[in-house]
């Protein structure tokens, strides 16, 4: 299937490892130039030069978006870049994985700042000019921590939970600009990241290093899914660009999950 993508440029927040690399792999792939965001300038250059090894175009921006003045910074380069047609804010903070009040309201605001505020800076710097082109996608990378919030992740899933929200009422705001906004919330995926965490819950358990025991574990357990598997990162990549394109100029103001049915709810 053609996407109709071709030509379309993409900034990629969080894109030089994980899903965001996975997204901004999958668009390049589709003919999007992409701007790779991240911190880490050795990660993210190597997702760049993957994307121009496969052909793509990619160019690099480094800042840490929790700062209004590094926020700029990344408006600049889009500037640069000749501007974007698709914003997908996938980069985010987990923060610690303690109790409820662990950290305090301190551990609330940073977390709102990293991924609800950081999102809303660059959705009011980039909207204006998808508004004047008469099109245009704002996608936010959500969670399937924002219906089934968890006491050890509350202020995460309490920021997932903005960002689905914050989406419905953009695309209110967006209407008849030939802009959408979505969320696509995936449940846990197969990224390093968690395959980080599951040698930690196989090593806390007994089982050494034995990562696939671990991941068996999990799924028959407290991340059981009728899919019994975990998503994988180039699955919500395909799904991320799917709503990117022209194609899906009816999907508006959606959650859209993509967890194997991880998620208890019909909402």
């Amino acid at each position: 299937m053609d996407l109709q993508l071709n030509g379309k440029r993409a900034l990629v927040t969080g894109s030089s490892s994980g899903i965001g690399r996975a997204i901004a792999v999958a668009l390049a792939a589709e003919g999007v130039a992409v701007l790779v965001h991240g911190r880490d300038a050795e990660r993210a250059k190597a997702t760049a030069a993957a994307i121009a090894g496969d052909g793509g175009v990619a160019a690099v921006v480094l800042a840490d978006l929790t700062q209004e003045a590094e926020t700029r910074l990344v408006v600049s380069a889009v500037e640069a870049f000749g501007g974007v047609d698709i914003l997908v804010n996938n980069a985010a903070a987990t923060g610690r994985d303690e109790g409820w009040l662990a950290g305090g309201a301190d551990q609330w605001l940073h977390l709102y700042n990293a991924n609800v505020a950081s999102a809303v800076r660059l959705i009011g710097a980039l909207t204006p000019a998808m508004r004047t082109a008469r099109w245009g996608r704002v996608i936010q990378i959500g969670s399937a921590a924002h219906p089934y919030p968890l006491p050890m992740k509350a202020a995460y899933s309490a920021t997932k939970a903005a960002l689905s929200n914050l989406t419905v009422s953009l695309s209110k705001e967006l209407a008849g600009t030939g802009v959408t906004a979505n969320t696509i919330s995936p449940g846990p995926a197969l990224t390093d990241g968690f395959r980080d965490l599951v040698l930690a819950f196989a090593r806390q358990h007994g089982m050494a290093d034995d990562i696939d025991a671990a991941t068996r574990t999990l799924i028959a357990g407290p991340l059981a899914n009728p899919s019994d598997r975990l998503v994988r990162p180039h699955e919500i990549a395909a799904l991320t660009a799917l709503v990117a394109s022209p194609l899906s100029g009816s999907v508006n103001g959606a959650n859209l999950r993509i967890d194997g049915g991880f998620t208890p709810t019909v909402n």
